[in-house]
């Protein structure tokens, strides 16, 4: 029989060969990048991107209300089933900062993130691939707000 003290140190010692292997799953991060979440139009964001010119795809999907009562509290989500992709974004056209989020993408990670957004009016949501060949896809989706949250 196997004691507690035993089994954690097993465990421990099972996990760090695992990682050391490269064979536990990574976790997915939002990235912080401050310029990006000060600028106002998707031109300005593709120009800091070093990105080609946007199109828009059937290959990256945008979810969220209709209709969301209160802006404050907008559920969204962006994916794609794409292989080669470094970002995912959420932006809000109307917002007064466009990007709303920013996700790092790598193969170790499936691209298809869920978050809160606010919004202040009613505005498209885009959802945005960024692709490792530079190519910028996007979907989008309008989202009527009964209830502004960006302090209107």
């Amino acid at each position: 029989m196997m004691h507690r003290r035993e089994m954690l140190s097993q465990s421990a010692k099972l996990a760090a060969l695992l990682a050391s292997a490269g064979l536990l799953p990574q976790l997915a991060h939002a990235q912080y990048n401050a310029a990006a979440f000060e600028l106002k139009t998707m031109a300005e964001l593709v120009k800091l991107l070093g990105a080609s010119a946007p199109m828009e795809s059937k290959d990256v999907t945008i979810t969220g209300p209709d209709i969301a009562e209160n802006g404050a509290v907008v559920p969204v989500g962006v994916s794609t089933g794409l292989p080669g992709v470094k970002k995912l974004l959420v932006l809000v056209e109307k917002n007064p900062s466009l990007v709303s989020a920013m996700f790092d993408v790598s193969d170790a990670v499936d691209a298809n993130f869920s978050t809160r957004v606010k919004m202040g009016q009613s505005s498209n949501v885009l959802g945005v691939a960024l692709m490792a060949d530079g190519k910028v896809l996007f979907a989008q989706k309008e989202v009527k707000v009964t209830l502004g949250g960006c302090g209107g």
